[in-house]
């Protein structure tokens, strides 16, 4: 019959939670794991029809996938943020840091790659919103995001420069919290196989008209 989806009731007889992981970032967000031993669930918990588990998991991951796109834009905003207001305060060399071309580049950099990956979550966010296939949407907007959001932290800690390796500033927690957006709801490169294959079947269809 296929994969079965269940929402699975808490507490129940049989589930444990033996460990959670001490993550690099994200840790405001507990990860562990989950055993089952011999766990029985009541039919009415079932999700879908038997065998639907596999879609229903895999429309969860497409939506989930404008989720990471969103946390992503936030996290390479605060980097941007936070390297301007750095940059405006930091005097070196008698002026401000802002006002040298080296940091207005990555600053001009760290603006673009966010808008565009923004300009990309909001048209995956307004398909899913009109009931439109958006899967390719998703994943690119996903892929963008998070690269940019990288991207972002990355360079914030290069304006910081010896300050943005420190706890004391929240240039290292964005480094940290930003990697985990190319690797779950599917890595980078996943992103790019999904994104090859709509191409793909789009192309595949407009020949047959």
């Amino acid at each position: 019959t296929g994969v079965g989806c269940y929402l699975v009731p808490m507490p129940i007889d049989g589930l444990s939670r033996p460990k959670f992981e001490n993550k690099v970032g994200i840790r405001a967000s507990s990860t562990g794991q989950l055993v089952f031993e011999d766990v029985e669930i009541p039919a009415e918990y079932q999700l879908g029809k038997d065998g639907d588990g596999f879609k229903i998991a895999m429309s969860a991951l497409e939506g989930g996938r404008i989720g990471i796109a969103s946390q992503a834009l936030g996290i390479g905003q605060a980097a941007l943020d936070l390297a301007v207001q750095y940059s405006q305060e930091r005097v070196c060399f008698g002026q401000q840091i802002s006002r040298l071309q080296a940091i207005q580049f990555k600053l001009a950099d760290m603006e673009m790659k966010l808008n565009a990956a923004r300009l990309l979550t909001w048209h995956a966010a307004w398909l899913k919103d009109q009931g439109l296939p958006f899967g390719k949407a998703a994943s690119m907007a996903k892929l963008n995001a998070s690269e940019a959001a990288n991207f972002c932290a990355y360079e914030a800690v290069q304006v910081l420069g010896a300050m943005g390796y420190v706890k004391d500033m929240p240039a290292e927690r964005y480094f940290r919290d930003a990697r985990i957006t190319e690797i779950y709801g599917g890595t980078s490169e996943i992103q790019r196989i999904l994104i090859a294959n709509h191409v793909l079947k789009e192309h595949e269809n407009k020949k047959q008209l």
